[in-house]
């Protein structure tokens, strides 16, 4: 596992010099309902792109621990939110930087729903910028069909649900209070809608999906699919080359 923070300068040099690449973990600071802890999405990014940085032996830059989460709204204390504008301009100044450093490959990781749009705009300033960088954005979520199903098995629209609290309980049980699961569910209400309503609209806690339901057997097991699905698409990427070799400016 290299993680930049722990790494001189000259051994940054020397790792982007074999592989010149990088995974930048975003996540979030946001209510999880009653039983679950702020920090939830950027500790699960922390772990998940630390496994995937053991098992490919790409470096990891340092967590993002805010993210775009205004839609939370400000009806329960500990959200501390990133508007879009604000995320995507920080994005590309990582890269930027980044790219300065020597990543001509960065994958980035998000574990938090609403901040896909920002950083697939980051993304389109990042390689318009710079010719020979090519980005990946990853959600979380999607990463491969049986991580998605185990997302969405119980809202569409699901936060705090029982996929995200099995994951707690398996890789920081200390941020679930299982105590509070009987007060914890709470259903999906944006079936046919129309408009995208923030959370204090549609969740009378923070919560959509059925967090009581969450167990560490399941969490495990699907922690253990995200890592194994993120490095396969990471392990690809590292070879991956564009299916024409025109340059972006002519």
């Amino acid at each position: 596992m290299s993680l930049l923070e722990e790494m001189p300068w000259p051994d940054v040099a020397e790792t982007l010099k074999v592989f010149p690449a990088a995974i930048l973990p975003i996540g979030a600071t946001e209510q999880h309902g009653p039983h679950m802890g702020c920090g939830m999405d950027f500790v699960l990014v922390d772990k998940l792109c630390k496994a995937v940085s053991k098992k490919t032996n790409v470096m990891m830059l340092p967590t993002m621990p805010y993210g775009c989460s205004i839609g939370h709204s400000q009806n329960w204390p500990g959200t501390i939110a990133l508007q879009p504008k604000t995320l995507i301009d920080l994005i590309k100044e990582m890269g930027d930087w980044a790219y300065h450093s020597g990543v001509r490959k960065l994958f980035i990781v998000n574990t938090h729903v609403t901040n896909a749009a920002p950083l697939r705009c980051a993304l389109e300033m990042l390689r318009a910028e710079h010719d020979d960088l090519m980005v990946a954005v990853f959600n979380s979520s999607k990463l491969s069909e049986r991580v998605r199903k185990f997302h969405f098995a119980d809202a569409d629209d699901w936060h705090a649900n029982d996929a995200e609290t099995s994951l707690m309980l398996s890789i920081a049980p200390e941020m679930v209070n299982t105590y509070a699961f009987d007060i914890a569910d709470d259903p999906d209400r944006t079936d046919e809608l129309v408009f995208s309503h923030p959370v204090n609209r549609t969740s009378k806690n923070g919560v959509t999906g059925r967090p009581s339901e969450a167990t560490k057997e399941k969490g495990d097991e699907f922690f253990s699919w995200m890592v194994e699905d993120l490095s396969k698409l990471i392990q690809r990427g590292l070879t991956e080359k564009a299916p024409l070799p025109n340059s972006y400016f002519n």
